[in-house]
């Protein structure tokens, strides 16, 4: 996965650091160094760009204005020197907040967060939308298992094996399966990555409670990255 990306800050030096970094990680793609937002729209009409290392402070048009006028699928990383800008960061949705002098180390930590957001969304939108059988066939136990797709609560990985937890059984059903095959083979309408390590029935959610989704005992965390377009699936399932 490559991720094309802008970096916008209004003092040089700062541009040149940040630019060391992306082209040390091997999944970013440098399109332009912007010294100011306006320089950053007229490159925004020129290339496809997927995620943003954003000053806050510039002269003009800050950086905090400049991303409300972003369309969804552009992602921000906040970079500043002034820590009490975050929550506001946040609250435009910005992927993280990177607070200077930050190092390399710092920087890659926020560029993973960007990368496991695009991995996330990537993998939702390539599964097919075509109509998929109403069960599935797992192997557990050297047995073949059918389970009904609308019985299953989540899913939960264990590296190369699934836990599937299902409404009408007492315990899992694990068989071995990377999380990223389960998902190719589930319903896109219907399913839905909300972490790392697990995927939910979108029709199954009844109570979510500090971002985290709610089965019985279980509170299963619902990512940073990928909250709000849960939330809007969600939105648009149950006409909220």
């Amino acid at each position: 996965m490559t991720i094309n990306c802008l970096i916008v800050d209004d003092e040089p030096l700062a541009l040149d650091l940040i630019e060391s970094y992306v082209r040390k990680t091997p999944y970013l793609n440098l399109i332009a160094k912007c010294s100011s937002a306006f320089q950053a729209m007229a490159m925004m009409n020129e290339a496809k760009i997927d995620l943003l290392f954003l000053d806050i402070q510039m002269p003009g048009l800050t950086g905090l204005e400049f991303s409300k006028s972003l369309q969804n699928e552009v992602k921000v990383i906040f970079t500043t020197a002034y820590s009490q800008f975050a929550l506001e960061g946040f609250k435009v949705d910005a992927l993280d907040y990177l607070v200077k002098p930050f190092n390399y180390l710092e920087f890659l930590r926020a560029a993973s967060k960007a990368r496991e957001w695009f991995s996330l969304v990537n993998s939702s939108q390539n599964r097919s939308d075509t109509p998929v059988a109403a069960s599935i066939m797992l192997k557990s136990d050297s047995k073949l298992v059918a389970v009904e797709l609308s019985s299953i609560l989540y899913i939960e990985s264990m590296g190369d094996y699934v836990k599937v937890y299902c409404k009408d059984k007492e315990q899992p059903i694990i068989t071995q399966m990377t999380m990223k095959l389960m998902a190719d083979k589930l319903p896109i309408k219907d399913f839905f990555r909300v972490h790392r390590s697990y995927l939910v029935n979108i029709r199954m959610v009844k109570t979510i409670e500090r971002n985290r989704i709610i089965f019985n005992k279980t509170y299963i965390p619902i990512s940073d990255s990928v909250k709000d377009e849960f939330y809007k699936i969600l939105k648009d399932s149950f006409l909220m």
